[in-house]
């Protein structure tokens, strides 16, 4: 069953407000890398986006999903790009897990007495 993502949004928005009133200088650091991984010197807001989005898929993280898909449709970042960019963020993954079999595969050839 999927999410009301809104409602999810709405949820999520709340408990970090709470958050950050018992965490004032936290989310105070926080929102300052923020601001600086926001600053757009070289890349438009859309594509911010969906790099957010690309990690928040390789990281299976709801709420950034929630945010940044949000963020990236008021962007201008149309279905079509957001399925591309999510399309690199599955391969990223599968080249990891490629990665990761050949180091298993070498832990298994270097185990002694095998």
């Amino acid at each position: 069953m999927f999410l009301n993502w809104n409602e999810y949004r709405s949820g999520l928005l709340a408990t970090i407000g709470k958050f950050a009133q018992s965490q004032p200088e936290f989310m105070q650091g926080y929102q300052q890398m923020e601001k600086g991984a926001a600053a757009q010197q070289h890349l438009d807001a859309k594509t911010h986006e969906l790099i957010a989005l690309a990690v928040a898929v390789t990281t299976r993280c709801d709420g950034c999903l929630s945010i940044h898909v949000e963020a990236a449709a008021k962007s201008g970042a149309t279905r079509e790009e957001i399925a591309e960019a999510l399309a690199v963020a599955i391969n990223l993954n599968t080249g990891a897990a490629l990665v990761y079999t050949a180091r298993a595969l070498d832990v298994y050839d270097n185990l002694p007495n095998k």
